[in-house]
């Protein structure tokens, strides 16, 4: 009876996975390498991949989140049309060469998301978590109307405490505070974490929420962006979250990191984003439109950037193809910094394709690994484009967390998007795209500075590696689409 029953659940469960994987092939928006890699999983492991399959591998469906209906910036989306109406018939008038050469990017960026070129009258680069929380803090104090964060993860330590203390003082000084968090990334927050804040008129609200506090069937896609709007008037982006170990004081020592603090008409993007968010997050505390949000200067010079946003519920991997616009873009070099390289096959060619021509391609991933699989396949491909003339460096002082490219010192992208296949795909992100020679010398600076404290991989490194870690990075790679 015993056999007869696990045989009946054991042809259920053989059903169950053929309809699965043929929903994959036909249904389901995913890249062919990740099909191919869940399909595996379902025919290898029958039981529990289909268990891993509903917890990480089911497409966000855009019904599940809510109407964004509730906000709506006219002068917002005006603005952008406006620009790309000119670019298209001719007559837009770039401000200066960088922003000629750059044109297609910011073409494409326009025609695909919400970010019209806008102005950073004041931009400051921190790749030091105590320097950019220390900006932050003082910035909090001065707000009088209103502060609005956003970030991946907020954890119950010192940093994380004192920033909500800070908050819910703010808040009784009748300052609007809002905080959005992803669940999953602030999973260990205790459930009264928020209350003085919420008794005190602040409001926090948790990303995709897990349904019946533990069960979370959209465990796969996570709000990762990191974003600070105070007063409409300065704003944060970047790749610091909320905790000690972005201060160095956890397992890794020291964290590195990037982050910008803005000024200027382009935080209007980034206050853009921040609504969306908000509102697809909570139908109770909805933002609507108002003038004090979206405050006008008047003509503005300074840096030319675009804020540009992706996700699970876009059509097109929007951040991927501005990565890829400027590495086509590059005739003299290519500097990236990521702590998880795990690219499809586009990235992988236009490295090849810009080293094989001359290009001078430097990629620096951490020496430590925070999550050991990942950095597994992050060495198998960075291995792989040695061949091809690309030069790799390990950072061993701390962690590396940073998610910057330079291209030609000209033109970078800094934000919360690595270079891997989930932040292309699976995950919510944002970054900042910046036209600037004086500002992408800056962060050329900072990489050859982090150059100093590395240690460069070549073809012999992985050749004196034992077969058990040449095996742990082909595997770690064979699954990669799907990590």
């Amino acid at each position: 009876m015993s056999f007869e029953w696990f045989s009946t659940v054991s042809n259920i469960f053989v059903v169950i996975n053929v309809m699965l994987a043929v929903f994959i092939l036909f249904f389901e928006r995913k890249a062919a390498s990740s099909a191919w890699a869940w399909i595996l999983i379902l025919f290898f492991i029958p039981i529990v991949g289909f268990v891993l399959y509903l917890l990480f591998g089911k497409s966000l469906r855009p019904k599940r989140l809510n109407s964004t209906a509730v906000y709506d910036n006219k002068k917002f989306k005006e603005n952008q049309k406006r620009q790309l109406d000119e670019i298209q018939e001719g007559s837009f008038r770039p401000s200066s060469k960088t922003i000629e050469k750059w044109i297609d990017l910011i073409q494409m960026n326009l025609s695909r998301t919400d970010a019209p070129l806008s102005t950073a009258t004041d931009i400051q680069i921190f790749n030091d978590g105590t320097k950019k929380f220390d900006a932050l803090f003082e910035d909090i104090r001065m707000a009088k109307e209103h502060i609005h964060l956003q970030y991946f993860i907020l954890n119950n330590d010192d940093l994380g405490r004192r920033l909500v203390g800070l908050l819910t003082e703010k808040a009784k000084q009748g300052v609007n505070v809002r905080f959005l968090y992803d669940d999953l990334g602030s999973k260990n927050l205790p459930n009264d974490f928020f209350d003085e804040f919420h008794s005190n008129g602040g409001i926090a609200v948790p990303f995709l929420p897990a349904l019946m506090s533990s069960i979370n069937p959209r465990l796969n896609h996570r709000n990762h962006r990191k974003l600070v709007v105070v007063d409409g008037a300065i704003g944060y982006i970047g790749g610091f979250n909320v905790g000690d170990e972005y201060l160095g004081k956890k397992e890794f020592g020291y964290w590195r990191d990037t982050h910008l603090r803005l000024e200027g008409s382009i935080i209007h993007s980034l206050q853009n984003r921040f609504f969306i968010d908000w509102n697809q997050a909570t139908k109770k505390f909805p933002l609507k439109f108002a003038e004090s949000f979206f405050p006008v200067k008047g003509e503005e010079t300074g840096t030319a950037m675009q804020v540009v946003a992706s996700g699970p519920l876009e059509t097109h991997e929007d951040i991927k193809n501005g990565y890829l616009k400027m590495i086509y873009h590059a005739r003299e070099s290519i500097y990236l910094q990521t702590p998880y390289f795990i690219p499809d096959k586009s990235i992988m060619d236009a490295l090849r394709t810009a080293a094989l021509g001359g290009v001078d391609v430097q990629i620096m991933i951490p020496h430590q690994a925070d999550h050991i699989f990942v950095h597994s396949a992050t060495l198998s491909f960075v291995r792989e484009l040695l061949r091809d003339g690309v030069k790799v460096y390990s950072y061993k002082n701390g962690f590396l967390h940073a998610k910057t490219l330079v291209v030609d010192g000209e033109s970078y992208s800094v934000g919360s998007a690595n270079m891997d296949i989930r932040s292309f795909t699976l995950n919510f992100e944002v970054n900042a795209f910046v036209y600037d020679k004086q500002s992408a010398q800056e962060m050329e600076d900072l990489f050859f500075r982090d150059k100093e404290l590395s240690v460069e991989l070549t073809e012999k490194t992985f050749k004196n590696q034992s077969w058990i870690e040449k095996v742990k990075q082909d595997v770690a790679k064979l699954v990669s689409p799907i990590l």
